[in-house]
C-alpha cells in the first residue's frame, strides 16, 4: 500500500490515483475489498461539474434503471 492510500476506518476510504494515457484509473485494492468490487463488475460513474465523480456497483441502480426502461418514461432530474 502506498502512503497516499489510507487503510478503511469505519467504512471510508481516502487514497488517491493517477489517470492513464487512456483516461483509466485503478481502483485501490483497499477500496475494492470494502466495496466488494470484482473483476468484471459493472460500475456505474456519475459525474457532476461541480460536484465531481461518484462510482458505484450498478447493483444499486438495477431496480430503478428497470423501472426507468420498463415504464419508458425519462428519470427526473432533481435541481
Amino acid at each position: 500500500m502506498s502512503d497516499e492510500n489510507k487503510k478503511p476506518k469505519n467504512d471510508k476510504f481516502v487514497g488517491s490515483v493517477k489517470v492513464g494515457p487512456k483516461g483509466q484509473i485503478v481502483i485501490p485494492k483497499e477500496a475494492r475489498e470494502m466495496l466488494n468490487i470484482s473483476t468484471g463488475d459493472t460500475l456505474v460513474l456519475l459525474a457532476d461539474a461541480k460536484q465531481g465523480i461518484a462510482v458505484q456497483k450498478y447493483e444499486v441502480y438495477e431496480d430503478f434503471f428497470e423501472q426507468v426502461f420498463n415504464s419508458g418514461q425519462s428519470p427526473t432530474k432533481s435541481e
